[in-house]
């Protein structure tokens, strides 16, 4: 059992410290686009170091967390940060359709097509697509195995992490920082913690799996390991670089000329299959059996989408 004023003050000291290493990073930056970047950053981490900080109760009766159950949390938000990005990114959608057929749309140099088309993909693709597939696995896999996510607060690390990156990478295509790669416009700085906050959802999602209660592993955890470790192989490949400056916000990638060309859709075309597809394919094979009394099991070499 742990308190929650506990939990909320090692939250708010967390936030806190990152607010400051980014204070430091745009006091020390070497471009101005990286020093407005962390700028963003250090208020977005100021702002939830505050609200943790109202979360706390210091009157010393703050009320236990129950463990015993599922960790349902995240999920609750989760639900309502997708239905957010959802909007965003089909409204973008619509403005950048707008744009094309109204050129004096465009608002230079942040509000132009170029700009706000790559924002409108990741928000749908990786914001609204991204949190829904993580909010989901936390509630499948739950269900699934009849175990509490592993990890403690390494749910609610993983879920505000993904959303940090989503802000960070938002505001820079806005800002015009971006490697110039389809599907994976973000920078160095960028991709290093999205690593980060993916190798926590790994380790979240494999130990509520080994720490199961159900013998077999329902087949949907099964795509859902495959989509989180193959998305890993994947971004971690095609975004290899070679940072100017640890201070600054360009980079240059580790290929060059065609092997360049030919990794970043090795990554385009199998980040749509298994970001695309295997996520939300372990989503369907859940939902589509929610009202059946058996479900599908993977078990020894048996077939994963038959059931037998």
């Amino acid at each position: 059992m742990q308190k929650t004023g506990t939990r909320n003050t090692g939250a708010a000291i967390v936030l806190a410290v990152g607010a400051l290493i980014t204070l430091l990073l745009a006091g020390f930056a070497q471009d101005s686009l990286f020093r407005i970047h962390m700028g963003v950053v250090t208020v977005a981490l100021g702002i939830a170091a505050i609200v943790a900080l109202r979360r706390i109760d210091f009157s010393g009766s703050a009320l236990v967390d129950d463990e015993s159950g599922y960790m349902d949390g995240p999920i609750r938000v989760g639900a309502i940060m997708t239905v957010f990005w959802g909007v965003v990114g089909f409204l973008v959608g619509v403005i950048v359709a707008t744009q094309l057929a109204v050129p004096e749309l465009n608002f230079g140099p942040y509000l132009t097509f170029g700009r706000l088309r790559p924002l409108h993909t990741s928000a749908v693709i990786f914001a609204f697509g991204g949190t829904a597939l993580i909010t989901t696995s936390m509630y499948v896999v739950q269900r699934t195995t009849r175990a509490r996510l592993f990890g403690g607060g390494l749910a609610w690390f993983v879920f505000w992490g993904y959303q940090l990156f989503i802000l960070m990478a938002a505001t820079g295509y806005i800002l015009g920082i971006t490697e110039s790669r389809e599907y994976a416009e973000p920078e160095w700085y960028v991709d290093l913690w999205l690593t980060i906050v993916w190798v926590a959802y790994l380790l979240m999602f494999m130990g509520t799996l080994i720490k199961r209660k159900e013998p077999h592993i329902y087949v949907a955890n099964w795509f859902y390991l495959s989509f989180i470790v193959t998305i890993a192989m994947l971004h971690v490949v095609n975004n290899l670089s070679i940072p100017v400056s640890f201070l600054g916000s360009k980079s240059y990638s580790l290929f060059s000329g065609v092997q360049d060309a030919l990794t970043q859709w090795w990554y385009g075309h199998n980040a749509v299959g298994f970001f695309l597809t295997a996520g939300f394919l372990a989503d369907v094979l859940f939902h589509a059996q929610a009202g059946r009394t058996s479900g599908l099991f993977l078990t020894g070499c048996r077939s994963s989408t038959s059931g037998r």
